[in-house]
């Protein structure tokens, strides 16, 4: 039984490596990506044509896919009093319908073929404020707990923009991605139970136990 029923506004891909000087790594940054159009492969840890640079923070198995709601878009373009297009949140999928900050940890959408798994919250970077030229940006981020997701390849395929977006498993446990972004941000009510969310990936489940017993 489908849970709930969004829809994929946009697929964004950075091509190539943007020059940045934002931090000191001397790395580049694939935060810009833009909307294209056509069938775009999601598989294995990533997305197909989409350059990931810092593969530490970002990329790899827990962080193949990111996604952000055009609602939440909305709400900035409201704060910021400019326009935000699809793919400027460094987003792989900007999302309609569909409440990213209440997706349980470990929630599954099908998307025609692909399968996806929520798996954690964004958390926001220099580069991410150097990008948007917005020197608040990390603390309004922070303040306004609207993450966008991370998500799991499960099952790998080819998707479509305009593409419907099923929910088709929930977990019990209750805990969101507003929940763990809370949480990582210091807020401390959920920190027990989120340290017992086994579809959280290892590091993020040994960090809660440790601040857990701190």
């Amino acid at each position: 039984m489908n849970l709930a029923t969004g829809r994929v506004l946009s697929i964004n891909i950075a091509r190539v490596s943007q020059a940045q000087n934002w931090t000191d790594s001397g790395e580049g940054t694939g935060i810009n990506k833009a909307a294209v159009d056509g069938p775009v492969l999601f598989h294995g840890e990533g997305v197909v044509g989409d350059t990931v640079v810092d593969r530490v923070n970002h990329g790899g198995y827990n962080k193949a896919v990111y996604a952000y709601a055009r609602e939440d878009a909305q709400w900035w373009e409201g704060k910021i009093g400019k326009p935000i297009a699809p793919g400027q949140f460094g987003e792989n999928l900007t999302t309609l319908d569909l409440d990213l900050s209440g997706a349980l940890i470990g929630e599954r959408w099908c998307i025609g073929e692909l399968l996806l798994e929520v798996s954690e919250p964004r958390i926001p970077c220099r580069k991410f404020s150097g990008f948007w030229d917005r020197p608040t940006l990390i603390k309004e981020f922070t303040e306004a707990n609207r993450s966008g997701a991370y998500l799991r390849i499960i099952e790998g395929a080819s998707i479509q923009k305009g593409a419907s977006i099923e929910i088709i498993h929930r977990p019990k446990h209750g805990i969101t991605i507003a929940d763990v972004f809370a949480a990582r941000s210091g807020a401390r009510e959920k920190i027990h139970a989120i340290a017992e969310v086994t579809e959280l990936s290892d590091a993020y489940r040994e960090w809660a136990k440790r601040v857990s017993f701190s």
